[in-house]
């Protein structure tokens, strides 16, 4: 019998070169986190975080494999691309805490709702690359969309390693910053518009005599479905609806249901004022 030890070797990292910090490894940036490890983005080593307690810092090291401190200032230090991922109200000090080790050669990628990168350049006080991020939930399963847009200091080069960095968690889309809160509005909000629908059509199914998990499981795998056909086969929408709907068939009724009852004003509506409201954080 063989005693010897077998190896597996570890995969090169995609980016080995990178090192990124995460400051506020909250919700949303333990999901990068996670998503930098699941595609081996860059080496473990390479990876800083950080919290804002020391047990939860263990925890998270002792979890994931990587250095995780309470120290904003040393993580910025050792990192080329900085991650924001506080509340918008805690950037402003958070930026004060680690401007002694900013430059021009790190980039400052925030996720900070409403927070516009002029702000945070102002904070910086340095001609540096500050690119603002607007993920969303399903980023969770990777399956989300991020918008990006730079600020004045910002490089090709830098843009590309943002939409690397967030192509871990879905796709990504590159707008000027006036469309972010229409962003916000629409991909930000829309997946709680969309729960509402998968509900209702649960529901329905539910009145109509289907069992609860049935009718739940339907409504959701169509709409998951029904949405792969439109970023993979590249039709619109209406083309796509228009191959349900028969002459004289049930869809059209149904159709007609929903043109009656208003869903397709009341669900531009609600994405005209998310952002609205995006507007107004924004405005302070």
């Amino acid at each position: 019998m063989n005693d010897e030890t077998i190896v597996i070797p570890v995969p090169a990292a995609v980016m080995p070169g990178l090192k990124v910090a995460i400051l506020g490894a909250g919700k949303m940036g333990g999901i990068l986190l996670q998503g930098f490890l699941k595609n081996n983005l860059v080496a473990l080593e390479n990876v800083f975080a950080t919290v804002q307690h020391p047990d939860r810092a263990q925890a998270l090291s002792v979890q994931f494999g990587v250095e995780v401190t309470t120290d904003n200032l040393e993580a910025a230090r050792q990192a080329d691309v900085i991650l924001l991922g506080v509340k918008p109200i805690q950037v402003p000090d958070l930026i004060a805490q680690i401007k002694p080790v900013l430059s021009p050669r790190k980039v400052l990628l925030s996720f900070a709702a409403s927070v516009k990168t002029r702000s945070i350049e102002d904070c910086a006080g340095c001609e540096l690359g500050v690119i603002r991020a607007m993920p969303n939930t399903p980023a969770m399963i990777g399956a989300g969309v991020t918008a990006l847009c730079g600020g004045r200091f910002v490089t090709q080069e830098q843009m590309a390693v943002a939409q690397r960095i967030f192509q871990t968690v879905g796709r990504t889309v590159v707008v000027d910053e006036k469309h972010m809160d229409a962003v916000t509005g629409l991909s930000g909000s829309g997946p709680a518009f969309l729960y509402i629908i998968i509900e209702a059509l649960a529901e329905a199914g539910v009145n109509v005599g289907l069992p609860r998990d049935v009718a739940t499981l339907l409504a959701a795998q169509t709409t998951l479905g029904s949405a792969r056909m439109v970023l993979e086969t590249g039709y619109h929408p209406a083309l796509l609806k228009d191959a349900v709907t028969t002459p004289a068939g049930c869809t059209v009724d149904g159709i007609l249901e929903l043109e009656e009852g208003g869903l397709r004003v009341t669900l531009i509506k609600a994405v005209k004022r998310a952002t609205q409201r995006a507007r107004e954080l924004a405005a302070g």
